[in-house]
């Protein structure tokens, strides 16, 4: 006897996102186009494996990203390339290969899968859905203020924002972040015994980031350490004095978070976060900020860039935390048919139905059954109506329409009192 093969399972952290999930998926990328349509926003389609050196140019070498968390492979012409960990670098990359940057403006987005290969938790995944914004050509803080803005606007369509923390802040220029670093570098240098092991890596890579850590032991330290916006130059402060005034113009309330730095190399000036209390560690939702000097770096002529990405995943864990997403059912109407005349009307009556109503669902019975089981599946699909269809019925070229959700009798309609029952209780 032949041995059974063992089942093939997903790669750990990497999730399949279920026929009765997709629904919620849906409506939330829908609330997303739309409002970024309603800011002139238009989508880039990016490739999803980019060569490596992209990202070690962009994030940096000395990163956890590029350190530890790529997907990186060589193919079969010997170059090396890597699963998009993040967005912002592959925009960057098309917009300077065709050409977009040059004396334009551009508001753009993008939505897809990035990987990182990360220790899988609730929240945080190996494959996770990003929608990203990228903004090129515009210095002032007004940009920064709309995408925002943008984000603001989203929470309340769905239904979070009393949820949800704007923290913000400014990381200066890279010549008033250098200064400021060999100012925090002394500092954590006369507290090494209370810095962790990470920190005392990051101290000589990136000390910047231990201002974000969480470790509790740290939290009093971290405290007292030097904070970026007193060593800010007077332009770096008036952007970012103008980017408050803005927000407290608009009525969006913020938090100033001098510890806020970000997790990649190329962000300056304005960085924000959007966090919620609800979802644990992983409560940041939303995260972004300019990265003027990442275009110089990327080959290109200096401009001005700001961004943000959203985690989709986490946006829905807090939704399905509320239980407020208006999700339609999948089908409205159901088509049972029993016998071989009835099965051939029933399909050309579909089509029909189809041609007249394209927004209405129709689901048609297929593979057979008994009435019985039929029944159960029109139930079962959500439906708010059954069209009925027996050989008796295709011979007369009639169908019985009976409701589903409501308590009302089942009645007969020929094909063209259908098609107008139908047109009157879809259009409500």
């Amino acid at each position: 006897m032949a041995k059974q093969q063992q089942a093939i399972q997903a790669i750990r952290g990497m999730h399949d996102i279920l026929p009765e999930q997709s629904p919620y998926w849906q409506w939330l990328e829908g609330q997303a186009r739309q409002v970024l349509s309603a800011y002139g926003y238009q989508e880039i389609r990016l490739p999803i494996v980019e060569k490596t050196e992209l990202f070690k140019r962009s994030i940096g070498e000395v990163t956890d990203i590029v350190e530890k968390e790529m997907y990186t492979f060589d193919d079969r012409n010997g170059d090396s390339l890597t699963l998009r960990p993040e967005g912002t670098a592959g925009c960057l990359r098309a917009c300077l290969e065709h050409g977009l940057l040059h004396n334009q403006s551009h508001r753009l987005w993008y939505y897809g899968p990035m990987f990182r290969h990360e220790r899988p938790q609730k929240g945080r995944y190996r494959q996770f859905y990003q929608l990203g914004v990228e903004t090129y050509g515009m210095p002032g803080p007004d940009i920064d203020a709309e995408i925002i803005a943008l984000t603001d606007r989203l929470w309340k369509q769905l239904g979070i924002r009393d949820k949800v923390e704007l923290q913000i802040n400014s990381l200066g220029t890279s010549e008033e972040r250098l200064a400021y670093r060999g100012k925090l570098v002394e500092y954590f240098q006369q507290h090494l015994a209370v810095l962790d092991e990470d920190s005392l890596r990051r101290l000589e890579t990136n000390p910047l980031r231990i201002l974000d850590s969480k470790n509790p032991d740290m939290q009093a330290m971290l405290q007292q350490a030097p904070v970026l916006l007193e060593h800010l130059g007077e332009e770096s402060l008036a952007h970012f004095n103008s980017l408050k005034a803005t927000l407290d113009d608009l009525g969006i309330t913020y938090q100033l978070n001098t510890r806020l730095v970000r997790g990649l190399d190329y962000y300056g000036k304005t960085v924000f976060e959007w966090v919620t209390e609800h979802l644990g560690s992983q409560g940041t939702i939303c995260a972004g900020g300019r990265y003027d000097g990442l275009i110089e770096q990327l080959g290109g002529k200096a401009n001005h860039a700001i961004g943000f990405a959203m985690g989709m995943e986490r946006i829905l864990a807090l939704l399905e935390l509320l239980d407020n997403v208006p999700v339609a059912a999948s089908t409205d109407v159901y088509m049972i048919r029993v016998g071989t005349n009835a099965e051939a009307a029933g399909m050309r009556l579909a089509e029909r139905i189809r041609d007249a109503l394209p927004g209405l669902k129709l689901q048609v019975n297929c593979g057979g059954g008994s009435f019985k089981s039929q029944f159960k599946k029109a139930d079962k699909s959500g439906a708010e109506y059954a069209i009925i269809i027996g050989d008796d019925e295709a011979q007369r070229g009639e169908v019985a329409l009976k409701p589903l959700r409501i308590d009302a009798e089942q009645s007969t309609h020929n094909h063209d009192q259908l098609l107008q029952t139908l047109q009157d209780w879809h259009g409500q």
